[in-house]
């Protein structure tokens, strides 16, 4: 079984990719609703968060782990690998990397995320490791993961703070930009008419499950059509969102103290 976690509902986009390319495998999911963003905590909390979002996937079967959060991909990967070395653990952030570097023809990237993301510096580390001559322009889109929690992805309001944070990478000419959010498909329209159509967007959901499908002979996972998806706060919208996005083909479990 293939266990995925996030601070949300975002996470939900590596699900739909995985029912997309491996529909055939099992998933279990855990969205932490009850304490999302994961962005604006320090990194000793959020490597704790992780930890528990693990624990708690294995209890319920899964057999490897995908890190669905770009913010706790950034600060807790290594821990976690470190912790569960004998779990596979992927996580987000290189799989997007490498396919950024390989669609961008004029060298500029750019990369929006949660602050804990950009400010962690991991993108722009990833990526002048496999192409030192790629100039990259990293920008903090904090309300991007409450706007998409609260289902706000079509409002004006939306429309206007998605021009203002992006406004700064449009004037830096970059031909690429990586969602550093799996939150962030959710508003792939509105990024993409604001930073213009000319402008690749990379989906580190999609990217990794790209990895996971390229890896599965080395892990050994049931098939089987069965899933699981809990969430650790349930309200209606976050329920509305997870089968709008998954067309219906979820109903989200709250866990239990």
């Amino acid at each position: 079984m293939i266990g995925v976690f996030d601070s949300g509902v975002g996470g939900l986009t590596v699900v739909k990719e995985i029912f997309r390319q491996l529909p055939d495998y099992p998933v279990v999911y855990f969205g932490d609703t009850a304490r999302t963003p994961y962005g604006n905590k320090s990194k000793e909390t959020i490597i704790r968060y992780a930890t528990e979002d693990t624990d708690f996937l294995l209890s319920h079967g899964a057999q490897v782990i995908i890190i669905g959060c770009n913010t706790a991909s950034a600060e807790a990967a290594e821990e976690l690998e470190e912790k569960y070395s004998s779990t596979p653990i992927l996580e987000v952030i290189s799989p997007a990397v490498k396919k950024a570097v390989s669609v961008t023809k004029n060298k500029k990237v750019g990369v929006i995320g949660t602050r804990g993301t950009i400010n962690s510096g991991v993108y722009e580390r990833k990526i002048k490791e496999l192409d030192p001559s790629i100039k990259v322009f990293s920008v903090a889109c904090p309300l991007f993961v409450p706007l998409v929690e609260e289902n706000w992805t079509d409002r004006p309001e939306t429309k206007m703070i998605a021009r203002r944070y992006l406004q700064g990478l449009k004037t830096k000419g970059i031909d690429t930009l990586i969602l550093g959010c799996t939150h962030y498909p959710l508003l792939k329209e509105v990024i993409s008419s604001k930073i213009g159509a000319r402008v690749a967007l990379v989906d580190s959901a999609s990217e990794v499950v790209k990895e996971l499908q390229e890896k599965l002979g080395n892990f050994d996972l049931k098939t089987g059509k069965a899933g699981k998806f809990f969430v650790s706060d349930l309200t209606p919208h976050i329920q509305n969102i997870a089968q709008k996005l998954l067309g219906g083909k979820v109903e989200l479990e709250e866990t239990k103290d």
